[in-house]
């Protein structure tokens, strides 16, 4: 592809999808908001921060801490920003965008308004709907950066520009599917973060793999009745971009969010856990968003419910996943 690549955002997501773009592109453009960051990097050939099994070429890569220097000479953005530094980041942009394709791998809303990041785009931009894509799991940057073999669904609501832009990302080990599903995937990629929480609050109040297991079907379920209610769109809810991409997040031991599921069910406050992690946790956030979100469709979500009482109404996980065993099946 001759289409100029960027990556906004410093994270060890951003830094994994860098990786991949840097297999395929010749080379690429790269948004840091961080000076300082940007001249550790240039000198140890990797991010200072995230993954630092991941080595690059720097010579490859158009380091800027100005986001307009790169949206300008890019046109392709991958759009790899925690959710709740997305719209301070984007709100910065000057630069047209309605010609440029934008794929966000955000795994999150926009807090406070709880709107989908694709929503965001479209209406802050004004950028067609063709020419914003998503990036779906089952993934962990962990993985990418240590070079296993990973499967990543790029979405969008026009088949063409998924087809186009996914080339970015295939290596030798690391494959892509398509889909129109945007609105699903992206519900369900927020979702899957609060069932990670879950199951690490499970695991913490010592609940064992039969009843684990009972969870996470019971979570897929819920992405069924939520995405079905939001947008009515036929889905196999089996496919990997879905329930792959639960599994994989509840399950691994590289899940930030079962880390902090763990974390608030050992005793840690919410702001103990965040403070120790040291990254972003996008579950805690997309609790609060699905359940204002839910309001509006009242699909049936109890094991979000359960999840937003621990973290947001700070009742006893002890108490909420014992009431939440009694409705599950």
């Amino acid at each position: 592809m001759e289409q100029r690549v960027a990556i906004l955002g410093s994270g060890s997501w951003a830094t994994a999808l860098a990786k991949l773009a840097l297999t395929t592109q010749g080379q690429i453009n790269w948004y840091i908001r961080r000076p300082e960051m940007i001249e550790e990097f240039k000198l140890k050939g990797k991010n200072p921060s995230y993954l630092s099994a991941a080595k690059f070429d720097v010579s490859r890569i158009n380091f800027s801490s100005d986001i307009n220097e790169i949206v300008a000479n890019s046109d392709i953005l991958i759009l790899a920003i925690p959710s709740p530094y997305v719209k301070q980041s984007l709100t910065k942009i000057k630069r047209r965008m309605g010609r440029k394709i934008v794929i966000s791998a955000v795994k999150g809303m926009i807090p406070e308004e709880n709107i989908l990041i694709t929503d965001y785009l479209r209406d802050r931009f004004k950028m067609p709907e063709e020419n914003i894509a998503i990036i779906a799991g089952p993934c962990h940057a962990e993985e990418i950066a240590l070079e296993r073999l990973s499967y990543l669904t790029i979405g969008c609501s026009k088949r063409d520009t998924a087809e186009f832009v996914s080339p970015i990302f295939q290596t030798e080990y690391c494959r892509t599917v398509t889909s129109t599903d945007v609105v699903g995937l992206e519900y369900s990629s927020v979702m899957k973060n609060i069932y990670a929480i879950s199951a690490g609050l499970c695991q913490a109040l010592h609940y064992g793999d039969n009843f684990q297991a009972v969870l996470i079907s019971n979570a897929i379920q819920e992405i069924q009745r939520f995405a079905s209610a939001t947008c009515p769109l036929p889905r196999n809810i089996d496919a990997s971009g879905y329930l792959g991409d639960v599994l994989v997040t509840a399950y691994s031991k590289f899940s930030r969010n079962r880390q902090f599921g763990q974390m608030i069910g050992m005793g840690y406050s919410v702001k103990a856990a965040q403070v120790e992690m040291e990254m972003v946790a996008e579950g805690y956030y997309g609790t609060l968003a699905i359940h204002e979100a839910n309001k509006r469709v009242q699909a049936s979500i109890p094991i979000v419910e359960a999840v937003y009482d621990i973290l947001y109404n700070r009742m006893s996980p002890t108490i909420v996943i014992r009431e939440l065993t009694q409705k599950l099946h």
